[in-house]
C-alpha cells in the first residue's frame, strides 16, 4: 500500500514539475546533407541586364545582389576545401534555367540566390529565406536559412523565417524549382527590405552591403562544417537545427489562412495624459504572428506594422498577449481596432473598442513617451528593431513597478452613470494576472492531493475486505 502511495505521489510531483518548466530549446543536429572532401558553392547574384529587380527609394536590386555575391564569394575563399563560383560577374541578364545550369554544370553542392525585398504595400520588414518544397532539399534549406536568419538578426534585422511557397508547377520560385529538377539544393536568400524606413539603413551603401556577404559565406561555413585558418575559426563540430531530409520542416510550411484569434480589452483610458491601455491576445494555429498594427477610426485606416513581441520564426513561437499603451492625440474619441499578421502576411483584425468619451490631454506638460515611460521598461520588441515609441509603446505587465506609478497616473475606477465600471486600473489588471496564475497553480495542487487521497482511501477499503474475509476464511 505504501508502495503505491509513493509511487503516485511521485507522479504528481513529476507532472507539477513539468507544468512549471519552460520549454527546451529547439534540438541541436549534424547536417543532413552528404556531400564530398570538397564543397562546391554557386553563388547567384539576383537580376541582372535589363531586370533591375526592385528600384524602390533609388536602390537597384542587380548592383546590389553584385556587391553581396562579391564579399560573399571573397570570404568564403578564404576557408579550406571549398571552392566557390559565380552564375554572373558582370551586368548579364540570365534566366533562372541558365542560372541553374550553370550550378549544375559546377556539379553544385548548392546554390544560393542573393536578392533585396520590397513589398506592395510597403508595410513589411525583415529577411527571411525561401526553401524547395521537395524532400529532402527542403530539410537541407531549413537547416541552412536558421544560420542565414540568425545571423540576420544579429545583425539587427527582424527574421521572417524559413519558407515555402508552392505554385502551378510544384516550387513557386523558378530558381528553386529549376535547380531541384537538376538535383541541385537551392534557395533564395532575401536580406532586408529596400522600401521600409527601418530597414533602409541596413543597405544604405555598398560597405553595408558587403557586410550582408561576409555574414551569407559565415552561415555557409557554418552549414558545411567548414574551417579557415586566415580567419582563425573552425566550425567542424557545428550543430544545426533538427530536421527530417524525408519530410518537410513543419515550421516552413505555407500557411494560407489569416490569424484565428485576435481580441482586445481596455485595461484603462487616462483621458487627460492622453494614453489608451489595451490587453491584445491573438494566436495563429499555423505560424508565428509577426507584426501588429491598430486603427483609431474603426478600421478604416491604420498606423505602421510594428514587430509582434516575442516572436521567433524559428521556433514557431510569440507571446499570445501583450500590453499596448496607445497615445491618444487631443479632442479624437478612438475606435480602436488592432490587426494581427502572421509570418506570411495574412491578417486578422480584432473586435473594436470604441471610446466613451473625447482624450482630452490637458493636465500636463507630460509627452506621451513620458507617460507611457513612467509605466516601466519596454518590452516586446526584438533587439535591433526599433518602432515609433512617440506614437505607441509595448509594455510587459511584468515590468510595471507599482512604487513608480502614482494614483494619479493610473486613475481610480472610472464610472458611467449607471455606476458599470469602464476602466480597471493597471494594479488591479496586474494583481488579477498574478491572482489567476496562483489560482492556477493551487488547483493544480489541490487536485493531485485529492487524487491521492482517493486512491488511499480506495486501497484501505480493498485491504479491509480481505482481510474480512480471510477472518471468515
Amino acid at each position: 500500500m505504501h508502495y503505491y502511495i509513493r509511487k503516485f505521489a511521485g507522479i504528481c510531483i513529476l507532472a507539477l514539475c513539468l507544468a512549471l518548466t519552460e520549454p527546451a530549446p529547439a534540438a541541436r543536429a549534424a547536417r543532413l546533407q552528404e556531400t564530398g572532401e570538397k564543397i562546391v558553392i554557386v553563388i547567384d547574384p539576383g537580376h541582372g541586364g535589363d531586370n533591375l529587380g526592385t528600384t524602390e527609394n533609388d536602390h537597384e536590386e542587380k548592383h546590389m545582389t553584385m556587391v553581396t555575391a562579391q564579399a560573399m564569394y571573397d570570404e568564403l575563399a578564404l576557408y579550406e576545401n571549398v571552392e566557390v563560383h559565380l552564375t554572373r560577374t558582370g551586368d548579364q541578364k540570365l534566366s533562372l534555367k541558365e542560372r541553374a545550369e550553370i550550378a549544375a554544370s559546377f556539379d553544385a553542392d548548392f546554390l544560393f540566390s542573393i536578392h533585396y525585398n520590397a513589398s506592395e504595400t510597403h508595410e513589411s520588414f525583415g529577411a527571411e529565406a525561401w526553401v524547395s518544397t521537395v524532400a529532402p532539399y527542403n530539410a537541407y534549406g531549413y537547416q541552412f536559412g536558421c544560420e542565414f536568419l540568425k545571423n540576420m538578426r544579429e545583425m539587427g534585422l527582424l527574421v521572417r523565417g524559413v519558407k515555402t511557397r508552392l505554385g502551378d508547377r510544384g516550387d513557386y520560385y523558378g530558381i528553386i524549382r529549376e535547380s531541384v529538377a537538376l538535383e541541385i539544393p537551392a534557395m533564395i536568400l532575401e536580406h532586408c527590405h529596400v522600401d521600409e524606413k527601418r530597414d533602409q539603413s541596413f543597405c544604405s551603401d555598398d560597405a553595408k552591403l558587403a557586410a550582408f556577404g561576409k555574414a551569407d559565406a559565415d552561415a555557409v561555413a557554418k552549414y558545411f562544417g567548414l574551417k579557415s585558418s586566415a580567419l582563425g575559426v573552425d566550425y567542424s563540430d557545428y550543430q544545426l537545427a533538427e530536421a527530417d531530409e524525408s519530410a518537410v520542416a513543419p515550421l516552413t510550411e505555407q500557411d494560407q489562412t489569416a490569424p484565428d484569434v485576435c481580441q482586445i480589452e481596455l485595461i484603462r483610458a487616462d483621458y487627460d495624459a492622453g494614453v489608451l491601455t489595451l490587453s491584445v491576445s491573438a494566436a495563429d494555429y499555423d505560424s508565428a504572428l509577426l507584426y501588429y498594427s491598430y486603427s483609431l477610426d474603426g478600421g478604416n485606416t491604420f498606423g505602421p506594422r510594428e514587430a509582434w513581441p516575442e516572436s521567433d520564426t524559428l521556433t514557431g513561437s510569440y507571446s499570445d498577449t501583450f500590453i499596448l499603451d496607445i497615445a491618444v492625440p487631443a479632442g479624437v474619441t478612438p475606435q480602436v481596432v488592432v490587426r494581427a499578421y502572421n509570418m506570411y502576411d495574412f491578417y486578422s483584425n480584432s473586435n473594436s473598442y470604441n471610446s466613451p468619451q473625447v482624450f482630452y490631454n490637458n493636465v500636463s506638460q507630460k509627452t506621451s513617451a513620458d507617460v507611457i515611460g513612467s509605466a516601466g521598461a519596454v518590452s516586446g520588441k526584438p533587439e535591433g528593431v526599433s518602432g515609433n515609441n512617440s506614437v505607441q509603446q509595448v509594455i510587459s505587465t511584468e515590468d510595471i513597478s507599482k512604487e513608480e506609478i502614482s494614483k494619479e497616473e493610473i486613475g481610480a475606477e472610472l464610472r458611467d452613470e449607471n455606476q458599470n465600471i469602464l476602466m480597471i486600473p493597471v494594479d488591479a489588471a496586474i494583481e488579477e494576472t498574478s491572482a489567476k496564475s496562483q489560482f492556477s497553480l493551487v488547483k493544480l495542487i489541490l487536485a493531485c492531493l485529492l487524487s491521492l487521497v482517493l486512491l488511499s482511501v480506495v486501497i484501505f477499503i480493498f485491504q479491509s475486505l480481505a482481510d474480512r474475509n480471510r477472518r471468515k476464511r
